[in-house]
Protein backbone atom coordinates (compact mmCIF):
# COMPACT_ATOMS: atom_id res chain seq x y z
CA UNK A 1 0.00 0.00 0.00
CA UNK A 2 2.86 2.40 0.59
CA UNK A 3 4.51 1.55 -2.30
CA UNK A 4 1.34 2.35 -4.25
CA UNK A 5 1.02 5.77 -2.46
CA UNK A 6 4.45 6.42 -3.31
CA UNK A 7 4.11 5.50 -7.02
CA UNK A 8 1.03 7.63 -7.58
CA UNK A 9 3.09 10.48 -6.12
CA UNK A 10 5.94 10.32 -8.45
CA UNK A 11 3.55 10.20 -11.35
CA UNK A 12 1.32 13.26 -10.32
CA UNK A 13 4.73 15.21 -9.22
CA UNK A 14 5.81 14.22 -13.34
CA UNK A 15 2.23 15.51 -14.64
CA UNK A 16 2.93 18.70 -13.05
CA UNK A 17 5.97 19.12 -14.17
CA UNK A 18 5.01 18.08 -17.78
CA UNK A 19 2.08 20.04 -17.46
CA UNK A 20 4.59 23.21 -16.61
CA UNK A 21 6.74 23.03 -19.41
CA UNK A 22 3.60 22.32 -22.11
CA UNK A 23 2.12 24.91 -23.96
CA UNK A 24 -0.45 25.11 -26.19
CA UNK A 25 0.84 26.84 -29.67
CA UNK A 26 -0.72 27.34 -33.59
CA UNK A 27 1.42 26.67 -36.30
CA UNK A 28 1.40 26.88 -39.85
CA UNK A 29 2.23 24.42 -42.07
CA UNK A 30 0.80 26.31 -45.41
CA UNK A 31 -1.97 25.30 -46.79
CA UNK A 32 -3.21 23.95 -43.36
CA UNK A 33 -2.86 25.47 -39.64
CA UNK A 34 -2.61 23.12 -37.11
CA UNK A 35 -2.43 23.29 -33.14
CA UNK A 36 0.77 22.06 -31.35
CA UNK A 37 2.34 21.26 -28.26
CA UNK A 38 5.24 23.06 -26.86
CA UNK A 39 7.58 20.68 -24.58
CA UNK A 40 10.41 21.90 -23.50
CA UNK A 41 12.72 23.03 -26.74
CA UNK A 42 10.25 20.49 -29.08
CA UNK A 43 6.98 21.85 -30.95
CA UNK A 44 4.62 19.23 -31.60
CA UNK A 45 1.90 19.36 -34.16
CA UNK A 46 -1.54 18.08 -33.63
CA UNK A 47 -3.43 17.17 -36.11
CA UNK A 48 -6.58 14.41 -37.04
CA UNK A 49 -5.11 11.06 -39.25
CA UNK A 50 -7.73 9.50 -41.14
CA UNK A 51 -8.45 5.29 -40.61
CA UNK A 52 -6.18 3.58 -43.74
CA UNK A 53 -7.81 0.31 -44.36
CA UNK A 54 -5.09 -1.86 -46.59
CA UNK A 55 -6.63 -4.66 -48.73
CA UNK A 56 -4.66 -8.01 -49.42
CA UNK A 57 -3.83 -8.42 -52.90
CA UNK A 58 -6.99 -9.67 -55.48
CA UNK A 59 -6.19 -12.99 -57.15
CA UNK A 60 -8.13 -13.29 -59.66
CA UNK A 61 -8.86 -16.78 -61.76
CA UNK A 62 -9.78 -15.55 -65.11
CA UNK A 63 -9.46 -12.62 -67.69
CA UNK A 64 -12.54 -12.18 -67.09
CA UNK A 65 -12.26 -11.63 -63.47
CA UNK A 66 -9.79 -8.68 -64.06
CA UNK A 67 -12.45 -6.90 -67.12
CA UNK A 68 -14.97 -7.03 -64.26
CA UNK A 69 -12.84 -5.62 -61.45
CA UNK A 70 -11.60 -2.81 -64.13
CA UNK A 71 -15.32 -2.22 -64.78
CA UNK A 72 -16.30 -2.14 -61.45
CA UNK A 73 -13.18 0.96 -60.74
CA UNK A 74 -14.94 2.74 -63.59
CA UNK A 75 -18.82 2.56 -62.28
CA UNK A 76 -17.56 3.73 -59.01
CA UNK A 77 -15.50 6.76 -59.83
CA UNK A 78 -18.20 7.49 -61.97
CA UNK A 79 -21.42 6.85 -59.58
CA UNK A 80 -19.65 7.37 -55.96
CA UNK A 81 -19.30 11.31 -56.66
CA UNK A 82 -22.99 11.20 -57.40
CA UNK A 83 -23.77 9.10 -53.80
CA UNK A 84 -22.07 11.31 -51.94
CA UNK A 85 -24.01 14.54 -53.44
CA UNK A 86 -27.19 13.16 -52.79
CA UNK A 87 -26.79 12.11 -49.05
CA UNK A 88 -25.37 15.72 -48.54
CA UNK A 89 -28.13 17.09 -49.92
CA UNK A 90 -30.64 14.66 -48.13
CA UNK A 91 -28.76 15.64 -45.63
CA UNK A 92 -28.85 19.63 -45.54
CA UNK A 93 -32.73 19.17 -46.56
CA UNK A 94 -33.47 17.21 -43.56
CA UNK A 95 -32.02 20.26 -41.19
CA UNK A 96 -33.50 23.00 -43.12
CA UNK A 97 -37.07 21.32 -42.99
CA UNK A 98 -36.93 21.34 -39.50
CA UNK A 99 -36.69 25.01 -38.68
CA UNK A 100 -39.80 25.52 -41.39
CA UNK A 101 -43.02 26.19 -39.21
CA UNK A 102 -45.50 23.66 -40.92
CA UNK A 103 -46.26 21.03 -43.36
CA UNK A 104 -47.53 23.49 -46.02
CA UNK A 105 -43.98 25.17 -46.12
CA UNK A 106 -42.00 21.72 -46.00
CA UNK A 107 -43.95 20.47 -48.85
CA UNK A 108 -43.32 23.60 -50.77
CA UNK A 109 -39.52 22.90 -50.35
CA UNK A 110 -40.18 19.52 -50.68
CA UNK A 111 -41.63 20.17 -54.59
CA UNK A 112 -38.48 23.06 -55.43
CA UNK A 113 -35.90 20.01 -54.27
CA UNK A 114 -37.49 17.48 -56.54
CA UNK A 115 -37.95 19.72 -59.07
CA UNK A 116 -33.80 21.16 -58.41
CA UNK A 117 -32.58 17.42 -58.87
CA UNK A 118 -34.59 16.59 -61.55
CA UNK A 119 -33.46 19.67 -63.18
CA UNK A 120 -29.05 19.10 -62.64
CA UNK A 121 -29.23 15.14 -62.33
CA UNK A 122 -32.01 14.08 -65.15
CA UNK A 123 -29.20 14.47 -67.57
CA UNK A 124 -26.73 12.72 -65.96
CA UNK A 125 -28.57 10.01 -65.25
CA UNK A 126 -29.41 9.57 -68.64
CA UNK A 127 -25.78 8.76 -69.27
CA UNK A 128 -25.24 6.01 -66.78
CA UNK A 129 -25.79 2.33 -67.73
CA UNK A 130 -28.21 0.10 -65.97
CA UNK A 131 -25.13 -1.49 -64.37
CA UNK A 132 -24.34 1.90 -62.77
CA UNK A 133 -27.70 3.12 -61.77
CA UNK A 134 -28.25 -0.68 -59.74
CA UNK A 135 -24.79 0.59 -58.08
CA UNK A 136 -25.76 4.00 -57.43
CA UNK A 137 -28.69 2.75 -55.60
CA UNK A 138 -26.38 0.81 -53.50
CA UNK A 139 -23.88 3.92 -53.24
CA UNK A 140 -26.55 5.88 -51.93
CA UNK A 141 -27.60 3.47 -49.23
CA UNK A 142 -23.93 3.37 -48.12
CA UNK A 143 -23.72 6.97 -47.47
CA UNK A 144 -26.97 7.74 -46.20
CA UNK A 145 -27.71 3.72 -44.31
CA UNK A 146 -31.07 4.01 -45.72
CA UNK A 147 -32.76 2.56 -49.06
CA UNK A 148 -33.66 4.70 -52.15
CA UNK A 149 -36.78 3.88 -51.41
CA UNK A 150 -37.07 4.54 -47.29
CA UNK A 151 -35.61 8.17 -48.90
CA UNK A 152 -38.53 8.53 -50.96
CA UNK A 153 -40.74 7.74 -48.37
CA UNK A 154 -39.37 9.94 -46.17
CA UNK A 155 -39.65 12.95 -47.90
CA UNK A 156 -42.22 12.16 -50.57
CA UNK A 157 -44.74 10.03 -48.77
CA UNK A 158 -45.43 6.14 -49.76
CA UNK A 159 -47.48 7.06 -52.94
CA UNK A 160 -44.63 8.41 -54.51
CA UNK A 161 -42.13 5.59 -53.02
CA UNK A 162 -44.47 2.97 -54.56
CA UNK A 163 -44.40 4.42 -58.10
CA UNK A 164 -40.65 5.09 -58.30
CA UNK A 165 -40.39 1.59 -57.23
CA UNK A 166 -42.45 0.38 -59.85
CA UNK A 167 -40.81 2.50 -62.43
CA UNK A 168 -37.48 1.02 -61.17
CA UNK A 169 -38.79 -2.17 -61.66
CA UNK A 170 -39.55 -2.02 -65.48
CA UNK A 171 -35.80 -1.68 -65.84
CA UNK A 172 -34.54 -4.61 -63.26
CA UNK A 173 -33.62 -2.42 -60.31
CA UNK A 174 -35.10 -1.75 -56.65
CA UNK A 175 -35.62 0.94 -54.57
CA UNK A 176 -35.93 -1.56 -51.56
CA UNK A 177 -32.94 -3.34 -52.19
CA UNK A 178 -29.98 -2.62 -49.39
CA UNK A 179 -26.43 -2.21 -49.39
CA UNK A 180 -24.56 -5.34 -47.99
CA UNK A 181 -20.45 -4.40 -47.49
CA UNK A 182 -19.85 -7.78 -45.39
CA UNK A 183 -21.18 -9.97 -48.14
CA UNK A 184 -23.06 -10.09 -51.71
CA UNK A 185 -21.18 -6.17 -51.75
CA UNK A 186 -18.02 -6.74 -50.54
CA UNK A 187 -16.00 -6.41 -53.60
CA UNK A 188 -17.81 -3.08 -53.86
CA UNK A 189 -16.96 -1.77 -50.47
CA UNK A 190 -13.20 -2.26 -51.16
CA UNK A 191 -13.54 -0.57 -54.26
CA UNK A 192 -15.17 2.24 -52.86
CA UNK A 193 -12.57 2.69 -49.94
CA UNK A 194 -10.01 2.40 -52.61
CA UNK A 195 -11.25 5.22 -54.52
CA UNK A 196 -11.86 7.25 -50.95
CA UNK A 197 -8.43 7.02 -50.03
CA UNK A 198 -6.51 7.62 -53.24
CA UNK A 199 -5.37 4.48 -54.21
CA UNK A 200 -6.41 3.51 -57.41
Amino acid sequence: MLFFAASVSVQSQNMKSVEEHTTKTTIYLLPNVYTAVVIGNDTVACMYLKDFIKYSPIRHSSAQEVIQYHRLIRDVKKTLPYAKDVASIIIETYEYMETLPDHKAKQKHLEKMEKYLKDAYTPKMKKLTRTQGQLLMKLIDRETNSSSYHIVESFMGPLKAWSYNMLAGIFGNSLKKRYNPYDEDRMIERVAVLVEQGAI
